[in-house]
């Protein structure tokens, strides 16, 4: 009879063994992995306990092994809600998001109805190249079946990514063709963008949405920006929404473009000295005179705050939108002998006005990650009036503006969340993945004709009128078993056209075709744009 392995009994006896170990951490930081720091006399201790239980424990399936991964984490979670630990696995995704490319065939897929969908295939990538198109299924890999209940996403991922130049076979089942298709992939180095879109919002204003701070952003953004100023732009509207930080460089240099000579971009103090620095603009910039505005929500954390409390402390530009994450830690990543990592908070930043915006977290984990969802409980998130103001953390901008600590950037100019349009019939037909599926469905049955488009433009000119395009939807999800309410359908009708052809645009041209489309209906972006007309006289660039 197999022994029974429910090893969360066990976890107060981890958690025991993780405060001796507690000790380890600051042993890491002083001397990370030297002889001395296994020599102490507490270090002998958890090795002794280990070795105890592995040798005289009664239940003899206990793995000290497995014991220590469920240890790391607890110990690391005594400390801050940024600390924490990565095995090999997950440091290897993590490694591929940041350094901007990762090991695989091209394609972003999506699991819908238990089947894998192809959505978008990477231009010039190994799919590409081996004749993968949107909108394909994919249902073998390596031979073995990849339909049916319960696939994970996750390991779809794992299956198809591998090292450069090796192979991958799957199989394909495609609108059109009568039988399975099938194709062999070599692998290869797949770049991952973190500049998602930029085009000009009018004659004179240029929009770039930026997703993470990796390892290339800075040279995406600076790309990004020379193109709309080669397009008139003089006026820059930069989004950080949904951008939940990244690489601390990054944001520094990002910010230093705009930013005249000699101004302070951030600071941050640690333990030690060699923690503490100071990174100043060097008056370089190539956009140091356009009017600017930044766009933040309240998932905008970390190298997004840097970036927008430089901008706001140093009054060279506008900040709109909500409350921010809240995220004033410096992580410091320390790589352990089986390849995981641990992620180790080593300093606090501060803003060019001396605000820490680290929200509390000594009320415990749960309590912090609850902080959002307190957001929206409390009205903060639909009126200016409910935000949270530590009025004891009160700090001054350059031009002596009273700025607030202890809690996210709280923008220049607060946009409510707009609701428009969020129906119940939209909430059913958006948890069914029917918007998906239906624009999915909709460029498979017309891609011969939407592939001839020369960008998103001319595709919008000849999709189908609104009507037509919401009747169709309308159908189909009724077909999948979301009937039509048209007094909520007449309600949701802008937020689900806008959508539909968003991802209609996006299937063709890819990610950035996407944005244009869905932010013309965006309460945030129309009123920064009123706001950039009054820039200059609000808030002058001070030299």
């Amino acid at each position: 009879m197999e022994k029974r392995r429910d090893y969360s009994a066990w976890l107060p006896l981890a958690i025991a063994i993780s405060v001796i170990a507690g000790i380890i951490v600051g042993m890491f930081m002083r001397n990370p992995f030297s002889n001395d720091s296994y020599s102490t006399q507490s270090d002998r201790k958890l090795n002794t306990i280990l070795n105890l239980i592995s040798q005289e424990y009664v239940d003899d399936s206990i793995n000290t092994n497995d014991l220590i991964e469920m240890t790391i984490p607890a110990i690391l979670a005594n400390l801050d809600p940024h600390s924490y630990y990565l095995p090999p696995h997950e440091l290897e995704a993590a490694k591929e998001e940041l350094e901007g490319s990762f090991p695989g065939i091209g394609v972003s897929f999506q699991v819908m109805n238990d089947t894998i969908v192809v959505l978008d295939v990477f231009s010039g990538g190994p799919s590409d190249k081996a004749g993968l198109m949107a909108g394909d299924k994919i249902v073998t890999i390596e031979d073995s079946i990849w339909a049916g209940t319960g696939i994970d996403a996750n390991k779809v991922r794992e299956k198809l990514r591998g090292p450069k130049g090796s192979k991958v076979k799957v199989g394909i089942e495609r609108a059109g063709a009568k039988n399975r298709l099938s194709f062999v992939i070599t692998r290869g180095i797949i770049p991952l963008n973190s500049v998602d879109s930029y085009y000009m919002l009018d004659k004179t204003t240029g929009y770039v949405k930026v997703s993470k701070f990796g390892r290339y952003t800075y040279n995406e953004f600076v790309n990004a920006l020379n193109s709309l100023k080669n397009q008139g732009a003089k006026k820059f509207m930069i989004d950080m929404r949904g951008n939940n930080g990244g690489y601390f460089e990054t944001a520094i240099k990002m910010a230093n473009e705009f930013l005249p000579p000699n101004r302070l971009i951030v600071s941050t103090k640690g333990r030690y000295r060699r923690d503490e620095t100071t990174a100043y603009s060097d008056g370089h910039g190539l956009f140091l005179n356009e009017e600017m505005v930044v766009l933040i929500d309240e998932y905008s954390a970390s190298s997004s705050e840097i970036f927008a409390g430089a901008i706001q402390d140093n009054d060279r530009g506008l900040i709109v939108g909500c409350r921010s994450f809240g995220k004033g830690l410096v992580q410091k990543g320390f790589d352990l002998p089986d390849k995981s990592a641990i992620r180790l908070t080593i300093a606090k930043y501060y803003t060019p006005s001396g605000r820490c915006i680290q929200k509390p977290y000594k009320n415990g984990e749960n309590a912090y990650q609850k902080d959002i969802l307190d957001r929206y409980s409390n009205g903060e998130l639909y009126s200016k009036d409910s935000i949270k103001i530590d009025k004891s953390m009160i700090f001054e901008t350059t031009t002596g503006r009273k700025v607030y600590g202890g809690g996210g950037i709280i923008p220049d100019i607060f946009v409510p969340r707009d609701t428009t349009g969020y129906s119940p019939y939209y909430a059913a037909v958006f948890a069914a993945g029917l918007i998906q599926e239906y624009s999915l469905k909709y460029v498979t049955e017309h891609r011969t004709e939407l592939s001839k488009m020369s960008d998103y433009k001319q595709l919008m000119r000849n999709l189908p009128a609104n009507d037509d395009l919401l009747n169709d939807f309308v159908k189909y999800a009724a077909d999948k078993g979301v009937p039509a309410r048209w007094y909520y359908i007449h309600q949701s009708q802008d937020i689900l056209t806008s959508i539909i052809k968003g991802l209609i645009a996006r299937d063709i041209f890819g990610q950035s075709a996407y944005y244009p489309i869905i932010n013309r209906n965006d309460k945030t972006i129309e009123t920064a744009l009123k706001a950039l007309n009054k820039h200059k006289a609000a808030f002058p660039i001070t030299n």
